[in-house]
């Protein structure tokens, strides 16, 4: 085994794989239960069963993806004891009871009611089967919160103490629960996940318009999710500017090696593209915008912006991965927030629906959030480095006693389990959003229901319809 192979990269390597792997399923599914909660929750307002169509179309794919999300999560954990021992050790008494609570809460909470909103359609009240979609919906994000705190933690470290034999405790769980970074990671992540679906829903509707434009269901796909689009995308950019200058104050290394910048400058240029090169601590062909990082990051023109000079190079990120990461994440970002404006425009104009090109494009950008999430985990993970908990307890001092050859059998091990259930169950995906939507596949009709006097839309519907593709009492 060549050297550089050592137990540690190893160990890195794999629970970034596993990672990598997990952190697409919650990203898209966290997005698409507060989805499904929006669509069901339109069908019992107006009565149309478009909504419901779309509905049913997109809890299959939430089933799969979530229950993929699961399985790759709990490899996740098991890491901590075989590979991270002594991490597991010295920080387990501060996130342990983080990630306690967020079984008993928030997983309990998606599981206890993910029966009912997958099974029990026909067979309990519309009100009770609503209740469970927004609790799966609030499971999710509530999962999210308790996630980014332990990361967060990790990163920006508050409330603690370190007792006599080494280990984190908490001081005040306030503190580690609302660290100086939480927040800030919090509404990027969530922003993340919504724009994530937003995308993927987006570009499903948009690939069956493209084959047939008066879809029913595709245009409520294709509408809603460049109405998330154009909202949220922006909302994105300035959280990620807050988390930019949360970042500046409390892990300087990390927004150095983002913005390539060695020396600390004043007035830092932005640097667009380039190669860092760690050997002479420049960047290679660097292509600049002069006092642009300074303005982004002090919202000063002239302002002071660190260098990676001022750290030994032991302390410091690995740069090149941090930039490049941090660079693809905004670029799709910037990507994401011009199709929805794009989309706004023609909206306007009441050609939403015709405009091919914009279809095409809302295909092409389907797996940008995929893609922006992963990069933005990146920047987040590696720019961390060389600690586990920033500043406190350095990655080389966390791994358990345990040899490299072992670390790479189950690595390579996983990588073939991995790839062959994860993506059969994703080529499964694929093949249902290939499956055209339709109004009348379950029994529902186009168009609106009749509305009698005094009765909710959903009592307006035929006794028929209603037990073939609605609720049941």
């Amino acid at each position: 085994m060549p050297e550089f192979l050592t137990a540690e990269i190893l160990a890195r390597a794999q629970f970034a794989f596993t990672v990598a792997f997990h952190i697409v399923f919650p990203a898209f599914t966290i997005g698409l239960a507060s989805y499904l909660a929006v669509l069901e929750g339109m069908w019992l307002k107006t009565g149309d069963k478009a909504y419901l169509a779309t509905y049913r179309y997109w809890i299959k794919i939430f089933a799969i993806a979530f229950g993929m999300g699961v399985v790759s999560g709990i490899v996740m954990s098991y890491q901590f004891g075989t590979n991270w021992a002594v991490f597991s050790d010295k920080a387990g008494p501060v996130i342990g009871p983080l990630l306690g609570y967020e079984v008993l809460s928030a997983f309990f909470l998606e599981a206890g009611f993910l029966g009912i909103m997958l099974f029990g359609m026909e067979k309990v009240g519309r009100k009770l089967h609503y209740f469970a979609t927004l609790m799966v919906a609030f499971g999710t994000l509530f999962s999210a919160f308790w996630i980014l705190s332990v990361n967060s933690w990790m990163q920006t470290p508050s409330g603690y103490a370190i007792n006599d034999v080494g280990q984190f405790v908490a001081t005040d769980w306030w503190q580690v629960v609302f660290n100086p970074s939480f927040p800030y990671r919090l509404v990027h992540m969530v922003l993340a996940a919504y724009l994530t679906t937003a995308f993927v829903v987006g570009g499903v509707g948009a690939w069956h318009l493209l084959r047939d434009k008066k879809n029913r269901p595709a245009r409520i796909m294709f509408s809603m999710a460049l109405w998330m689009a154009t909202v949220v995308a922006p909302l994105q950019i300035f959280a990620g500017d807050m988390h930019g200058l949360n970042t500046l104050e409390h892990q300087p290394r990390k927004v150095a090696a983002m913005e390539g910048l060695y020396d600390t400058t004043s007035g830092a240029p932005l640097v667009l593209f380039g190669l860092p090169n760690d050997q002479t601590e420049e960047v290679d062909y660097a292509l600049e915008i002069p006092n642009v990082a300074s303005l982004i990051l002090t919202h000063e023109w002239n302002g002071t912006v660190r260098g990676l000079k001022e750290w030994p190079k032991e302390d410091r990120p690995p740069v090149a991965i941090v930039f490049w990461a941090f660079r693809i994440m905004v670029a799709l970002g910037f990507l994401m927030a011009a199709l929805g404006l794009w989309s706004l425009v023609v909206r306007i104009r009441g050609r939403l629906y015709d405009t091919i090109l914009l279809k095409r494009a809302a295909v092409a950008l389907a797996p940008a959030g995929f893609v922006a999430v992963l990069a933005g985990w990146v920047v987040t993970e590696v720019g961390r480095q060389p600690y586990t908990v920033y500043n406190l307890l350095r990655t080389s001092e966390s791994l358990s006693p345990i040899a490299a050859p072992a670390v790479a059998t189950s690595l390579a091990v996983f990588a073939v389990v991995y790839f062959v259930v994860f993506g059969a169950g994703t080529l499964y995906i694929l093949r249902l959003m290939a499956h055209t939507p339709r109004v009348d596949e379950h029994g529902l009709k186009e168009g609106r229901p009749m509305r009698a006097a005094g009765t909710t839309p959903v009592a307006a519907y035929e006794e028929s319809d209603i037990n073939e593709g609605g609720y049941n009492d």
